[in-house]
């Protein structure tokens, strides 16, 4: 991570706190909002600094996705959405650049204000905003929007709802959110909502599943679509932003199609036989060994590598602490040692990718792996008693042998720490001392092809130590329904995270989450420190305390031992077709929702 850029943000934030404690003028209107500082971008600025202001209009790219989906609201918890719905049909008030930690600029909105301790803040909608029917979006579009997400939508938008006191329409084209907690991410997560257009919905029952598109203000129209095969996108010719700075050198494709397969075997297949235009690899070993074909060595198809500066995130096995055998940390830590990620990397991507250390590394809001020092300590210091082992004093990851597919020396230390914990190797299999065997299950979607591979190896090493897992394979509908109400043991878990971390950590890591189907607290994590973390960092006035919530907070996660973690990668490999293009300069979080195929263009 550039340290510039987060100087360049501490600068922003130290400028307007300064302002503030001199008397600043009061709240008015603006045509951005930043969670620190001020927006990078002035109010006459022209395009988005990442984007192709002259990019040529026409063409179309088709994706590949692995598994299915048989609903088309992407805003509840029941049903399997296809991935694109909401992001090219539906608008927010405020749209995101991805050149920025955490900045919206005024989208169906044209401006935004707030008070200095963000108690409330204020949309003005563009009079000119319509949906794709032509209908005007109104602030009863608004407010029935953002009040039916977060009483009957998907969990993910309930807990900034719960902070709101009062909604009120305030002007013609005004609407106001008024909130209960201190929360100074609140003001930028009202203006991230999908708008949707209440008169579609009207006597009809939003949280079930539907086959019906929804009706939005975005770029693009469902144009047609097969139930768990294909879905395809439209521009729309007349969208009524295309004008708006904002969008200008965005939405330049005349058709994006996603195309549903069984498996990442078969997406590649049809990637080299043209039927597929732009495909991700995570592999690198396949992407050094395997991108050889003929559509390749004659130019039709080129292959690219996009940097981004984000956090690794989190990616690799959950272990789920309801099931009472992971609820010990000292048999999470054992099932990691068991785990020989060198070996795995070695023979899946050539032992070229760095492993994930924490779940914020890669950035300057990842932990230091030595003992806790300053503010970091400080926040954790109530806590200690109650933290595991590593949290406070350190944490490292186990190193294992690339040459061997065993590391007897680390499963050695394994079966210590599973003796402490009351497991022990009898006739060949692990057990208590009343017999009762080591025994969960492994759930896995369909088609996750590289997750398989390193489930196969981690299930051999496994079996030297008295440990057969059941390994089950499932749809992508049954693998949602599955991780959603928590009915596995171990699961592929992986998740992003922005250099702004807010209120979605509730969502993440939150108590409530134990029993609330849907979040994303796969693991079943109900620690008070965390949630200390998430309140002190979404309440943080300037980014050097956000960061130290958040390295203390990726204490508490990595030293908890919940997820057996991989790789990450610092850029995104693209295979395209070579009639695709994309902008030279590359934002902060490259290839990152926003970019493709938002940015890209076709030329012949």
């Amino acid at each position: 991570m550039r340290p510039e850029i987060f100087m360049r943000v501490r600068r922003a934030a130290a400028l307007a706190i300064a302002l503030l404690v001199a008397g600043a003028a009061g709240a008015e209107p603006q045509h951005g909002i930043a969670m620190y500082g001020r927006p990078a971008l002035p109010p006459d600025f022209v395009s988005l600094p990442y984007v192709n202001p002259d990019a040529p209009k026409g063409g179309r790219i088709v994706f590949a996705e692995a598994g299915g989906f048989d609903s088309l609201n992407p805003y509840i918890l029941k049903g399997n959405a296809p991935w694109g719905l909401g992001l090219h049909t539906v608008e927010t008030l405020m749209g995101r650049s991805i050149d920025e930690p955490f900045t919206l600029y005024g989208l169906l909105a044209e401006s935004v204000e707030t008070d200095a301790d963000r108690t409330w803040v204020e949309f003005v909608l563009r009079p000119e905003a319509r949906f794709s029917d032509g209908n005007p979006v109104t602030v009863e579009d608004v407010m029935w929007s953002y009040e039916t997400l977060g009483t009957q939508g998907h969990p993910r938008y309930q807990t900034a709802w719960s902070k709101v006191a009062k909604m009120e329409q305030t002007g013609p084209r005004s609407v106001r959110f008024t909130f209960s907690a201190p929360d100074r991410e609140l003001a930028l997560l009202m203006g991230m909502r999908p708008i949707l257009k209440k008169a579609q919905w009207e006597g009809k029952d939003f949280a079930a599943t539907t086959l019906e598109p929804p009706v939005g203000s975005g770029p693009y129209v469902v144009a047609g679509f097969e139930p768990g095969r294909q879905i395809t996108f439209r521009r729309n010719p007349d969208y009524w932003g295309r004008d708006l700075p904002f969008n200008r050198g965005q939405h330049n494709l005349d058709e994006i199609r996603y195309d549903y397969f069984a498996d990442a075997g078969v997406i590649f297949q049809a990637f080299t036989a043209g039927e597929i235009t732009s495909l991700r690899e995570s592999s690198a070993a396949k992407w050094q060994t395997q991108y050889d074909f003929a559509a390749l060595a004659s130019g039709e198809v080129v292959k690219a590598e996009i940097p981004n500066r984000r956090p690794s995130g989190i990616t690799g096995l959950v272990m789920n602490t309801r099931n009472r055998i992971f609820a010990d940390w000292r048999v999470r830590e054992a099932m990691i040692l068991a785990f020989n990620f060198e070996f795995i990397n070695q023979t899946i991507n050539l032992g070229t990718e760095p492993r994930i250390t924490s779940y914020f590394s890669n950035s300057v809001l990842g932990m230091d792996h030595g003992a806790a020092t300053g503010r970091v300590a400080e926040l954790l210091a109530p806590f200690v008693a109650d933290l595991p082992p590593g949290t406070i004093e350190g944490y490292d990851l186990p190193v294992g042998d690339a040459a061997k597919a065993i590391d007897r020396k680390n499963l050695r230390q394994a079966l210590n720490l599973f003796e402490k914990a009351g497991w022990t190797v009898q006739e060949g299999a692990l057990r208590t001392a009343e017999g009762k065997p080591f025994d969960f299950e492994i759930v896995l979607a369909s088609g996750a092809a590289e997750a398989q591979t390193v489930v196969d190896i981690y299930a051999e090493a496994l079996k030297t130590i008295g440990i057969t897992p059941r390994v089950t394979v499932v749809d992508s509908a049954q693998y949602k329904e599955r991780t959603n109400n928590y009915a596995f043991d171990m699961a592929w878990y992986s998740r992003s995270f922005s250099l702004s971390p807010g209120n979605e950590q509730t969502l993440y890591w939150g108590s409530a989450g134990v029993t609330e189907p849907g979040t994303r607290n796969w693991m079943g994590m109900a620690v008070p420190a965390a949630d200390a973390m998430v309140r002190n960092l979404v309440g943080a006035h300037d980014y050097d305390e956000l960061i130290a919530s958040t390295q203390a907070l990726d204490r508490i996660l990595t030293a908890g031992r919940y997820v057996i973690p991989v790789w990450y990668s610092k850029v995104s490999r693209v295979a395209h077709s070579s009639h695709l293009h994309y902008p030279e300069t590359i934002p902060l979080y490259g290839d990152w929702p926003g970019f493709q195929p938002e940015v890209w263009w076709y030329e012949d």
